[in-house]
């Protein structure tokens, strides 16, 4: 049965957003479900994802980056995503352990069976069900996100923003490398397209491949 759904993809994908009408969408259908996210949807969660994400003169070592995204992972299981998918509620999650192979493995160059161990006992060997793997352009996606920052007024760049465009196409492509190792579990939405479309995209598989287990 699919419980636990993650959302993926690189800067300015879209995930908060079709995380948001997908939680909409099962909220009307009477589906109990819980959206959350990486790193920060905990008290130390939030202290972490303080420490990555905010600009500072600090260079943060790969491997210390790693780790303090394992700390809030682990804790951010056993706390809340397990408890919410053994009440029953459909989880769906804003970056998981894709990223972690995504960014610091295909991104910073750390071995990716390390990090997957690292990912397994983090988590317990916790899996999604389902992934969606939103995909765009790396100049669209950064374009968006400083378009974003600027209407809220918010100039500043965070650590991952501030990176080459090298860096982040080395993330879409190990994003694109996952799904195609695990197509039984993701499903590459095209992010490059609206918002109201690729929420369509996204509805359109729920309904066609899983509603029938999620009701």
């Amino acid at each position: 049965m699919v419980q636990f759904i993650t959302f993926e993809g690189g800067e300015g994908a879209g995930k908060t957003t079709q995380i948001r009408l997908l939680q909409n969408y099962f909220q009307q259908l009477k589906i109990p479900c819980l959206a959350t996210r990486e790193p920060g949807d905990t008290a130390l969660g939030g202290l972490i994802r303080k420490v990555l994400l905010e600009v500072s003169a600090d260079v943060i070592a790969p491997v210390t980056e790693v780790f303090l995204y394992l700390a809030d992972r682990s804790h951010h299981v056993a706390h809340i995503i397990v408890p919410a998918v053994s009440a029953g509620k459909i989880v769906l999650c804003d970056r998981f352990t894709d990223s972690t192979l995504a960014y610091q493995g295909y991104g910073r160059g750390i071995d990716i069976a390390w990090l997957r161990e690292l990912n397994n006992a983090a988590t317990g060997f916790t899996r999604p069900d389902l992934t969606f793997l939103l995909d765009c352009p790396v100049e669209v996606g950064l374009a968006r996100t400083a378009e974003r920052k600027y209407e809220a007024g918010k100039p500043r760049e965070d650590r991952f923003e501030r990176e080459t465009i090298e860096f982040h196409e080395k993330v879409r492509a190990g994003f694109l490398g996952l799904a195609q190792n695990e197509p039984a579990r993701f499903r590459i939405i095209d992010a490059a397209k609206s918002v109201k479309e690729s929420a369509a995209d996204i509805r359109a598989i729920v309904d066609r491949e899983f509603l029938n287990e999620l009701r």
